[in-house]
């Protein structure tokens, strides 16, 4: 099923400097966008172009500057899904992850009913986008120890989560 809707915080509940924020699917006009903060020397994205069940662009101005995602699991692992995210660095630390993460909270578990658990995993040493989390109100559960390798060397995780029973309208 495509969901095809936009996104769009609720204004009285943020006043900042970019009040347009949105989330919608990527369109093929969007590549030029795209691409800026795509190949940004400073984002690391792995399989961006494989298909995606829960992927939206995040949009300032209706320009993707961007991209947040849900991936989802099976058979036994089907109650969770893990968000992924990536935003051009010019607007790190400006609270847009914080915004978007809620955005996909306030949605994913009405879109995706059969979820209980959203999972996000994040570099030990990438603190600011553990600050997004938490102040999205993900928990803190833990560091998976040498969970992962990049560029043939071992890297530890930091595991959050937020439940469907987190969630308060």
């Amino acid at each position: 099923m495509e969901v095809t809707s936009v996104v769009q915080l609720d204004q009285t509940k943020a006043k900042d400097e970019y009040p347009n924020l949105s989330l919608r699917p990527l369109q093929v006009s969007d590549v030029d966008d795209f691409m800026v903060w795509a190949s940004d020397e400073k984002n690391y994205i792995k399989n961006i172009v494989v298909p995606h069940p829960w992927l939206r662009a995040i949009c300032i101005d209706d320009r993707p500057v961007g991209a947040i995602s849900v991936s989802a699991n099976s058979g036994n692992d089907k109650c969770r899904g893990e968000l992924g995210y990536v935003l051009a660095s010019k607007y790190w630390g400006k609270g847009i992850v914080t915004r978007a993460v809620k955005m996909v909270v306030d949605t994913i578990f009405v879109e995706w009913p059969h979820l209980e658990r959203l999972e996000a995993l994040v570099n030990v040493e990438n603190v600011g986008s553990q600050r997004e989390l938490e102040k999205a109100g993900f928990q803190r559960e833990g560091v998976l120890r040498k969970y992962f390798i990049v560029k043939g060397r071992s890297r530890d995780r930091v595991m959050f989560s937020f439940l469907s029973t987190d969630y308060q309208s």
